[in-house]
Order: C-alpha cells, then sequence, then structure tokens
C-alpha cells in the first residue's frame, strides 16, 4: 500500500435512494387513513346488510396488512442501511417488500372472486342510500391515499425516463403500496356503481359481477408487479443492451475474451459488475473500469484480468 491509509479505499454501501424517508412517511399516512376508513366500512356493511361495503372493508383490511409489510420493509432498510453484514446494502429488502405485497395483493383478487360468486348464490337486502355514501366517502379516501403515493406510479411507467442502465428509477415497494390503494379504489367504485344500479334498476347481479371484474384488474396489476419484483430479486432485470455495450468496450485488442461479466442492481439507477478478462496483451485493471465506466455508470467494479499465452500472471483489483 506504500504508506497509504486503507480506509481512502473503502466506501459506502448505502443504495437507498434519496427519497426513502418521505416513501415511509407517505406509507405510514396512508396506513392510518386506511385503517380508519376499513373500520368505517366494515361497521357500515354489518348494520346496512350492504355485502359490497363489508367486502371493501375487509379488502381494505388485507391492504392495510401488506402496507404494513411495505412501511415495515422502509423501517428495517433504513435501520441497517450501514449495516457490513448485508454486501451490497438493503436496498433490496424494499423490493422484496413489493414482491410480497404483490403476492398479497394476488390472494385479494382470488378472495374478490369467492366472495362474488357466494353473492351470486346468495343475494343480500340492502340498504342502498347509506351504503352508497359510506362507499363514496371510501372511494375519496383512496383517491387521497393515491395521490399521496403518487410517486411510484409516476415513475412505474415503462415509458417513464430511464437511465443508461434501462433503469426507471421506480420504488417498487412504494409501487406495491400504490397499487394495494389503486385496487381499494377500484373496488370502492365498483361498489358503488352496482350499488346506484341496484338501486335504481334492481340489478342485484351487478355487484357481484362487478366485483369479479374488479378482480381480474387486481390480478393483471399484481402480475406485472411479481414479474418486475422477482426480475430484480433474481439480478435478471438488467437490459441486453447494456451488457452488450459492457462487452464491447472490455475488448481492448482482437484476442481479448470476456470470460466472465456478471451486472446486477444494487439501488435506484446503480450498478453493480464484475468483469473476467482473459488477453495475450493485458492491461492493467483501472484501464478495463475506466471503459466500463464511459459505457454506463457504475457504483461497484470488480475486474480480473489474466494472461492467456501460457503465463501464470494474473492482476486484480476490487
Amino acid at each position: 500500500m506504500h504508506g497509504t491509509d486503507p480506509e481512502t479505499w473503502r466506501h459506502d454501501h448505502d443504495y437507498l435512494g434519496a427519497k426513502l424517508e418521505q416513501n415511509e412517511r407517505q406509507t405510514r399516512l396512508v396506513i392510518a387513513l386506511t385503517a380508519v376508513m376499513m373500520v368505517i366500512e366494515i361497521a357500515a356493511g354489518m348494520v346496512f346488510g350492504s355485502m359490497a361495503l363489508l367486502a371493501d372493508g375487509w379488502h381494505m383490511a388485507s391492504h392495510a396488512s401488506a402496507l404494513s409489510i411495505t412501511a415495515f420493509a422502509y423501517w428495517f432498510a433504513r435501520r441497517h442501511r450501514h449495516s457490513a453484514r448485508y454486501s451490497f446494502g438493503t436496498w433490496k429488502v424494499s423490493v422484496l417488500g413489493g414482491f410480497t405485497s404483490a403476492v398479497v395483493l394476488g390472494i385479494v383478487a382470488l378472495l374478490i372472486v369467492w366472495e362474488s360468486v357466494g353473492r351470486f348464490i346468495v343475494p343480500r337486502e340492502i340498504s342502498f342510500d347509506q351504503a352508497i355514501g359510506v362507499a363514496v366517502i371510501g372511494l375519496v379516501v383512496n383517491l387521497v391515499s393515491a395521490w399521496l403515493l403518487r410517486d411510484g406510479h409516476d415513475h412505474g411507467h415503462d415509458h417513464g425516463h430511464a437511465d443508461v442502465s434501462g433503469h426507471h428509477h421506480h420504488d417498487h415497494n412504494l409501487r406495491a403500496a400504490y397499487l394495494h390503494v389503486l385496487a381499494d379504489a377500484l373496488t370502492s367504485l365498483t361498489a358503488i356503481f352496482a350499488l346506484v344500479c341496484g338501486k335504481l334498476f334492481g340489478w342485484g347481479w351487478m355487484d357481484p359481477a362487478m366485483g369479479i371484474v374488479g378482480s381480474l384488474v387486481i390480478g393483471r396489476w399484481a402480475y406485472g408487479l411479481v414479474r418486475q419484483t422477482a426480475a430484480v430479486l433474481l439480478d435478471g432485470d438488467v437490459p441486453q443492451e447494456t451488457l452488450d455495450a459492457l462487452r464491447e468496450r472490455l475488448i481492448l485488442h482482437p484476442h481479448d475474451l470476456v470470460a466472465d461479466l456478471h451486472v446486477w442492481r444494487i439501488g435506484p439507477g446503480r450498478l453493480a459488475a464484475i468483469a473476467v478478462i482473459v488477453s495475450d496483451q493485458p492491461e492493467p485493471p483501472g484501464v478495463y473500469k475506466q471503459r466500463m465506466q464511459s459505457a454506463v455508470e457504475l457504483a461497484h467494479v470488480t475486474v480480473e484480468v489474466n494472461r492467456c499465452e501460457g503465463h501464470d500472471e494474473a492482476v486484480s483489483a476490487a
């Protein structure tokens, strides 16, 4: 080391992103709103005989539980963000929270189908006016909650602004919370529509029919979120174009070979990479690192360089 302080070679592995605390606060506020509305809808559903309201209330209860998973993931990631136990920080805890919430969302969709089929078989007498009023309040609460969590949606579109690594800078944990709230809003909206049709036209079958339609939409959201988060958790979401660009920059001479290349995501817009180069005219590892950085911004890079002409020399840098 020639007298160099080893601390100068070390760096932090905190890749959580700047909005973690803000997203956590918003999620906790939405949990409180959801819990209050859950109690109101369950009580109103029992008093007024509305299965639509009762189902929506229990639906909100399941989402309050899922939102609690979101809040816990934020808390755990923040508390252990500097822990040496986690090689590349705790960012993926938030992704895991999003994956878990998406699974819960899918289960909720199945339960709504089950309840809707039950309502087809055994219709219930409903106090329409009171039930509609409570459902409208529930819809307003859900829309306010969705507005509070809007960043999870604004940055979650596949057509959003991506960086050179193909990342769209969305918080999967917050997006899961947003989809849960949006699913609540959808079920409230379908409940209102079904209740109005039942009151005006006597169409009792609209209630379970709208429940099935809503469950299909919710199931589609859940499936999409499971795919997105699973790809990140399994280190499979880095675009092929990024890998191709890195391989191209690593080849300095015609006979160079990129023997191994691994690239994975460690934070919002942050990538890590490991590369193994075999060459008959090897350059220092720093040269390859600089070329990789010129193709894609990397937060953590390890390069190993091996001479291939029967020599045993190997130079590596982390």
